[in-house]
């Protein structure tokens, strides 16, 4: 009597997990899609980020050419996309399809008008070699004028004696 009860329980605990196992692998798939910045402007760049694509996969949009995710070892896929110049300002849709899944996964964005502001460089590069020639030049151009104008000077007032 007792090895029947066991084997019903074991029965009955296969059975749950045979059951959740279909669960489990539909929960398999891109999920967390996140963009970053939401809202941005025409010829900008985007960053989508998605968990779950372990093998790569697909980002495709009407404002964007088809870009492919790169997986990174912390477990999030990642890609950037260009926006076209000639996008229509408003709101458009993403979708994310993994490598070694048919899931899809969308997430909305924003396209602005207009381009953004070019900010330059703001001084992040240094001096090229011809800025640098024409500066240890004029340098030494000074330091000789200096030279001799002091000893011009001393010579004419007759302070060397």
């Amino acid at each position: 009597m007792r090895a029947s009860r066991a084997l019903a329980v074991s029965a009955a605990a296969c059975a749950a997990v045979a059951l959740s196992a279909p669960l489990a692998a539909a929960t398999d798939g891109p999920r967390n899609v996140t963009v970053n910045p939401f809202s941005v402007h025409q010829g900008g760049r985007i960053e989508i980020t998605v968990q779950g694509c372990g093998h790569g996969g697909t980002v495709t949009s009407n404002a964007f050419r088809r870009v492919e995710l790169s997986v990174n070892p912390s477990g999030h896929s990642r890609a950037v996309a260009r926006i076209h110049d000639d996008a229509t300002p408003g709101r458009y849709n993403l979708a994310v399809k993994c490598s070694d899944n048919n899931r899809v996964e969308t997430h909305q964005f924003e396209v602005l008008a207009g381009r953004g502001a070019l900010g330059g460089l703001g001084g992040s590069i240094g001096p090229s070699s011809t800025e640098m020639a024409v500066g240890g030049g004029l340098v030494a151009t000074a330091a000789v004028g200096g030279s001799l104008f002091l000893a011009r000077r001393r010579r004419l007032t007759g302070a060397g004696v």
